[in-house]
C-alpha cells in the first residue's frame, strides 16, 4: 500500500545554516510515527515544512509527497503547491497541535470561538448554529467538562492540561487524515501527560488517525508510536519499530538518549549520560 505521506531528500536552510539535511521517511495510513531528538535537531522544522509554514526566510528543497483521499495511486508534492492549495489542506486533511498550550491560544477570544473558527474556515456553508454544535461536540470529545457551559470561557480560565485538550479539539474538528503533534506534552506534568497520551490513543482508534508525534522524550514517544525516527543535527540517525529502537538501539546517539533518562532504578551517585560526546 502506498504511504499517506512520503518525504524524500528534504533539505531546509535558513541562510547559511542547514537545519534539515536530506532526510527520507514514510508514514502509512493509520500509523503513528515518532520523531525524536534534542532541541535544534530539526524536528519542528520538518513538521512546519509539511504544512508550508516556515516562511520566506527558509529555503526548502526535496519532495513531500501527499496522497489525497480516494487517489491511492497519485500524489502531489506539497513543496510545489500554491498557497491557496496549502490553505485548503491545512486543518482539513492535515492538522497540527502546536507547542506550548499555555501561549498558543488567543487570550482575548473565547475557546468556543477559536474551535468554531477551525470548522467554519473549511465549511463556509454551515450556519452559525451548526458550527457551534460541532465545536461543542469537539470539546466534549476531548473530555472538556461542561463543554456547552464553558464555550464562552477564555483560555486563562482553563488549566494547562485543559488548554492542551482544546488545542487537540481545534486540530481534530475537521477529521483530518494526518495529525502532526509537536511536543504536545512538554509543558505538562507527568499525570497530565499520561492523560493526553491516553486521549490521543483513543482518538486515533476512533477516527483512524495517522500521526506524526514529535518529542524530545523517548519514554513518551514509546507509549504511542508504532515506529520511531531519531534525529540528530538535521539527519535521521536511526529508525525502526518502537520496541526495537528502545530495547536494542543501534546508534550511539540513541543509546545516549536512552541513558540520559532517569528511572526508579537509576543510581543516585552516578551522573546521567550527556550528549556532548556523541558525533
Amino acid at each position: 500500500m502506498a504511504p499517506l505521506i512520503e518525504v524524500n531528500n528534504l533539505h531546509i536552510r535558513f541562510g547559511a545554516a542547514e537545519a534539515v539535511r536530506g532526510i527520507h521517511f514514510q508514514l502509512a495510513d493509520g500509523e503513528v510515527l515518532g520523531l525524536v531528538g534534542e532541541s535544534g535537531s530539526g524536528k519542528s522544522a520538518t513538521a512546519l515544512a509539511i504544512l508550508g509554514l516556515l516562511g520566506a526566510t527558509a529555503n526548502v528543497t526535496g519532495q513531500i509527497l501527499w496522497r489525497a483521499a480516494g487517489e491511492a495511486a497519485s500524489a502531489v508534492n506539497l513543496l510545489n503547491q500554491p498557497i491557496s492549495a496549502l490553505r485548503d489542506l491545512r486543518g482539513r486533511e492535515i492538522s497540527m497541535i502546536f507547542q506550548e498550550p499555555m501561549t498558543a491560544l488567543n487570550p482575548v477570544m473565547s475557546i468556543g470561538r477559536q474551535v468554531a473558527e477551525c470548522a467554519a474556515a473549511h465549511a463556509p456553508s454551515w450556519t452559525g448554529s451548526e458550527v457551534k454544535r460541532r465545536a461543542i461536540a469537539a470539546l466534549e470529545a476531548v473530555a472538556i467538562p461542561d463543554a456547552e457551559q464553558r464555550y464562552r470561557d477564555y483560555p486563562h480560565q482553563f488549566s494547562g492540561g485543559q488548554r492542551q485538550r482544546i488545542m487537540i479539539a481545534m486540530a481534530l474538528i475537521n477529521r483530518p487524515r494526518l495529525l502532526i503533534a509537536d511536543e504536545p506534552t512538554t509543558a505538562l506534568d507527568v499525570t497530565v501527560q499520561a492523560q493526553i497520551i491516553a486521549l490521543l490513543k483513543r482518538l486515533r482508534t476512533e477516527h483512524g488517525l495517522s500521526m506524526l508525534f514529535i518529542s524530545h522524550d523517548l519514554a513518551v514517544v514509546g507509549q504511542i508510536a508504532d515506529r520511531i525516527l531519531v534525529m540528530r543535527h538535521g539527519r535521521i540517525v536511526e529508525q525502526g519499530i518502537t520496541l526495537q529502537v528502545l530495547t536494542a538501539p543501534q546508534h550511539d546517539y540513541t543509546r545516549q538518549l536512552l541513558a540520559s533518562v532517569p528511572s526508579m532504578r537509576t543510581p543516585r551517585d552516578i551522573p546521567l549520560a550527556t550528549l556532548a560526546t556523541v558525533k
